[in-house]
């Protein structure tokens, strides 16, 4: 067996994982373009990524309708929905998989088209500035970021109990557990970070105002799940979307503390040189990195993703960094990436221009390695 520490049990809450090779949440836009539902398409790609014992984590799926910003991304807020996402959910558990859906809001990372014309909300109403990033219409097309409308305090109070009904609809849709989208720059990094919260009520200001917001939507989902089969994702030293703390270190140290006590599923990080909006190849060098930084603070299980090879999951598992290795990129080009890393076979390379939207190519047509190899 190649990379041993990779293939080793591991217990996430009630659910023994028989490896510790998870997927990335992976937005991919393939839902049903109307009802943004997930589609028997979206079924077929999940069913080919799962494995007995094996942890898949579905992609981002906003828990309102204005928590969208992108074309084609499947929703949880609707029947339809979650009709759609028991599909998936089905054919994951066909074999043996374990599957978690990512509940998300991505506040001002969107554009008018999407709400009928009314503003993206936020925090505050700081616009994105980064040079050269461009809202996605409705219709596909680039735009200009718009300044947002900030969230009234009792608006912010509805953010919650968004979560916490979304928290139920993935419930009903037969799911494992849920995972928080906390990084990103998306609404609940929006209201964690300095620079994109400038609020003077209670969930802003100081640190743990700013924290709030997350740590309410975390304990609404646990009220729904139990603290076992929830998760938490985030991303210290990101700056994807127009994101970033000037020194995120005290702020994060908050965080992961609180969260330490919550007796989560697991923790969840972006590691800093895969920060990226996703649309192109990013692999910073000389950033810190977040399991090395706060596994000393987290006592439970903690999962890290970006930019990770075979070699340097295993590493980072056989020296205690971290419990669980999410991968994205090839796990889209290789669905039998468990075995592949497990036996050292091949690698299939991915094509980024079919990451976004389309159908069957870049999605559904990448081969297993024994389509690829003569009987």
């Amino acid at each position: 067996m190649k990379f041993e520490a990779l293939f080793q049990p591991l217990q996430v809450g009630p659910y023994t994982l028989a490896h510790r090779v998870a997927m990335a949440p992976l937005t991919r836009m393939r839902a049903e373009r109307e009802s943004f539902s997930p589609r028997p398409l979206n079924a077929e790609y999940y069913g080919q990524r799962a494995t007995q014992g094996g942890l898949l984590i579905a992609e981002a799926s906003p828990v309102l309708s204005h928590g969208r910003g992108n074309p084609a991304t499947p929703g949880i807020y609707s029947e339809t929905q979650i009709a759609g996402w028991r599909k998936v959910v089905d054919a994951v558990h066909a074999k043996g998989g374990i599957i978690f859906l990512q509940l998300w809001h991505v506040g001002r990372v969107s554009h008018s088209s999407f709400h009928g014309g009314e503003l993206p909300v936020s925090a505050s109403a700081i616009p994105i500035k980064a040079e050269g990033m461009k809202a996605m219409t409705a219709d596909g097309k680039i735009s200009n970021y718009e300044t947002p409308r900030a969230l009234d305090t009792d608006e912010v109070k509805g953010i919650v109990e968004a979560f916490r009904q979304g928290a139920k609809n993935a419930l009903a849709a037969g799911f494992d557990g849920v995972e928080i989208h906390g990084a990103n720059g998306y609404l609940l990094e929006q209201f964690l970070q300095s620079r994109s919260n400038q609020r003077t009520d209670q969930y802003g200001g100081s640190i743990e105002n700013r924290a709030r917001l997350l740590l309410e939507v975390t304990e609404a989902a646990i009220d729904v799940w139990g603290a076992g089969r929830v998760g938490v994702r985030l991303s210290p030293h990101g700056i994807a979307n127009d994101s970033g703390e000037p020194d995120p270190m005290p702020l994060y140290t908050h965080v992961v503390n609180a969260l330490d006590k919550l007796g989560l599923a697991y923790l969840h990080f972006i590691e800093p040189r895969s920060s990226g909006s996703g649309r192109a190849e990013v692999n910073w060098q000389n950033v810190p990195s977040a399991m090395l930084l706060f596994r000393p603070l987290y006592s439970g299980v903690l999962m890290t993703a970006g930019g990770f090879t075979g070699e340097t999951a295993n590493a980072a598992i056989a020296e205690g960094h971290a419990d669980i290795i999410a991968f994205g990129r090839i796990f889209i080009s290789n669905p039998d990436l468990p075995l592949r890393l497990q036996q050292d076979y091949p690698l299939t390379p991915y094509n980024r221009a079919t990451f976004y939207g389309g159908e069957e190519k870049g999605y559904t047509d990448y081969p297993a390695y024994d389509e690829l190899t003569p009987v």
